[in-house]
């Protein structure tokens, strides 16, 4: 099997030690061990690997800045190598990931569902290589939110939805579903954070979800 130079963004230590020694006692030299988003960048700009293993969920946040890194990076260089190792489907930034560059070079896998060391490595090679290797729940999760983006909000959250979509302030869609606004702005937080949007403030938030409603009529 080749020799991969390997930079590796993990916030867990023992699971970070434990990957340095695993792709080390199979002859891979991992150039950087990081534990968050900007030293993830910093290490890849310092030497540039043959790949990026990358979890989801790191520092300061612990929501996805792994992940956005993982899109930043083949933003800035779509050739660069990435496989993210992750506990969970984040559908947004997963679909960038895997648009990018072509689709080639990229992987996404599930921690859990990863079941031997050699599956492990065997995907590792296929992503240096220029293969795309993405894991069946991944897909499954991915098809669904393509074919019907609002799937995951309740039939209250819809309502609230296409209120807003017609250009309505919380104060409006409390008076016109005859609920509080406390309970409207609840079913917008709900709405937002089913629809995996970024976080880049709530206006602009909205205005994706809206996207998001009008896509899906």
């Amino acid at each position: 099997m080749p020799s991969y130079r390997v930079i590796l963004a993990e916030d867990s230590v023992l699971l970070r030690e434990g990957l340095v020694s695993l792709l080390t006692r199979f002859g891979h030299e991992v150039v950087a061990a990081v534990g968050d988003a900007p030293a993830l960048h910093a290490a890849v700009s310092a030497d540039r690997p043959d790949i990026v293993v990358t979890d989801v969920r790191m520092p300061p946040g612990h929501q996805d800045e792994g992940l956005r890194a993982a899109v930043e990076l083949r933003g800035t260089d779509p050739a660069l190598p990435i496989l993210v190792l992750s506990q969970y489907v984040e559908t947004t930034y997963a679909t960038q990931l895997l648009d990018s560059g072509d689709g080639t070079g990229v992987g996404y896998l599930l921690k859990d569902r990863i079941g031997r060391v050699q599956e492990f490595l065997e995907a590792l090679d296929r992503v240096v290589l220029g293969g795309t290797v993405v894991d069946p729940e991944v897909v499954r999760q991915l098809l669904r939110r393509r074919r019907d983006p609002l799937a995951p909000l309740t039939p209250r959250e819809r309502e609230v939805l296409a209120l807003i979509a017609e250009g309505r302030s919380n104060a409006a869609v409390a008076a016109r579903l005859v609920i509080s606004d406390a309970a409207v702005a609840k079913h917008i937080r709900g709405i937002l954070q089913k629809l995996d949007l970024p976080q880049d403030g709530e206006d602009h938030r909205r205005v994706l979800a809206v996207l998001a409603f009008l896509r899906a009529g």
